[in-house]
This record gives structure tokens, C-alpha cells and sequence, in this order.
């Protein structure tokens, strides 16, 4: 899968400078696909519905197939970390790039969105995996600063780190 996480503080701007990045590559005519990582236990499925009393009852998948959408549900056991993504990585083949919106923990290509209002500083002055910061405001002691209001140009260094990662 060619990923590049987009990761920073809570309210950062993570979720709207992926959706500008969305945008951008999918104007360039490229096949975009988009993971939202939590660390929280979200249930997704709603309680009462017949995919969530399959659950319920035992099954270990279960799918939603309709004209519209689909949605595969199964339970992660908790230590499945990194291998997470290989149990998805087949819905996103036909993706020229894949952006998660979190997952420090990741070893895929990682940029940091950041701003003055975050209070603390950039995850990247302590975390070395982090290539670039994102900010339209100064950013004392990093090295590699990527100007927020420049869309276009955030979009090719992207996919410049995905190629460089040498993700297939």
C-alpha cells in the first residue's frame, strides 16, 4: 500500500488538510484512498441493525454489500499493531496513494501538520521518522518545513516520499 501518514496534535488541522490534499491529487486525476487511525474504540456498526446482531451472535465478519457502499466489520484482537494495515491492504490496490490521518507509530512515510495554536511544539523535534512539518508559521529547530498554503506543491512532495519509500 502506498501510505504516507499526515499526523500532528489534537486540532492541528490533520482532517482538513487531508481533505485539501484529497482534492488537490484527485483534481491531478489520481486514485486517492483515505484511513482514519484512532487509538479509541469506536463502534461503527450500530446496535440493532442485522449486520450488528450478526456480530452479536458470533459471526467473525461481516459485510455490508449494497448498490451505494460497503463495509467490512471484523473484531482486531489488540495485537495485530502494524500488521493492521496488511489485513486492508487489498481495498486499497487500485489507490495511487493511500493517506492516514494518524498512527505515529507507524513506519510508512510521515508528515506533521502543525500550528502556533498546538501550544506544545512539533512531534518532529523528538521523533526522527517524521520527515517534514507542515505549518504556515515559524517552527524553530526543525529542519524541514512545508508550507501549509501551498497545496499543490504539498501534494508532489508526497508523493515523492511515497516513491522514495519504495512502497509497492
Amino acid at each position: 500500500m502506498k501510505r504516507v501518514h499526515i499526523v500532528g496534535r489534537k486540532n492541528s488541522g490533520k482532517t482538513t488538510l487531508i481533505v485539501d490534499l484529497v482534492r488537490q491529487l484527485r483534481a491531478s486525476g489520481l486514485r486517492v484512498g483515505t484511513i482514519k487511525h484512532t487509538h479509541h474504540r469506536h463502534e461503527l456498526d450500530v446496535p440493532g441493525k442485522d449486520s450488528h446482531r450478526h456480530r452479536e451472535a458470533g459471526a467473525e465478519t461481516v459485510a455490508i454489500l449494497s448498490p451505494a457502499l460497503t463495509a467490512v466489520y471484523f473484531d482486531n484482537d489488540g495485537d495485530r499493531g502494524p500488521a493492521g494495515y496488511a489485513t486492508i491492504d487489498h481495498a486499497f490496490a487500485d489507490c495511487d496513494i493511500v493517506l492516514v490521518e494518524g498512527d505515529l507509530s507507524a513506519s510508512a512515510p510521515q508528515v506533521e501538520v502543525w500550528r502556533k495554536e498546538c501550544v506544545e511544539p512539533p512531534y518532529a523535534s523528538e521523533r526522527a521518522a517524521i520527515s517534514a512539518v507542515v505549518t504556515d508559521d515559524p517552527a524553530p529547530g526543525i529542519a524541514h518545513v512545508w508550507p501549509r498554503s501551498d497545496v499543490p506543491a504539498l501534494a508532489k512532495r508526497l508523493l515523492e516520499l511515497v516513491r522514495a519509500s519504495g512502497a509497492p
